[in-house]
């Protein structure tokens, strides 16, 4: 199992489930911790309706005001990149991972103050652990 860091900003988290099970995890403790679920989006579904391959990837838009706001309060333009999302995807070699943006990035692609910085740490505490729940990882 592992990490990935495929893109600046994004963490990538090898699961030892596949994509279904994993995404269940994810929405499970998205639930567990209270968070809102806004949207789940099947990217491989929507391929597949135009005809086109794609292995599974699945994203979840997620939150709570009392996590994003503080950011949006610092910044509102933060807005763009709130709420929190999570991709579960399975790659070329059938593993499969789950990424989502480190908000400490989100944090200084917005030129947060250093309030902005503990309201990431937090949020990043939380991602982690999600993703630990999801993936089976530790």
């Amino acid at each position: 199992m592992g990490l990935m860091e495929p893109t600046p900003g994004l963490r990538s988290v090898e699961s030892h489930f596949g994509p279904g099970e994993t995404m269940t995890r994810l929405v499970a403790g998205i639930a567990a911790r209270g968070l809102t679920l806004f949207a789940r989006i099947d990217h491989a579904a929507g391929a597949a309706a135009v005809g086109l391959p794609l292995r599974p990837t699945e994203l979840v838009v997620f939150g709570h005001a009392r996590g994003g706001t503080p950011l949006m309060q610092l910044r509102q333009e933060a807005g763009i990149d709130l709420p929190l999302r999570a991709l579960v995807w399975q790659d070329e070699s059938g593993r499969t991972w789950m990424s989502y943006d480190d908000v400490a990035w989100i944090a200084a692609r917005h030129q947060l103050p250093p309030a902005g910085a503990a309201v990431a740490a937090k949020l990043n505490a939380m991602l982690q652990g999600l993703a630990a729940a999801a993936t089976g990882s530790k």
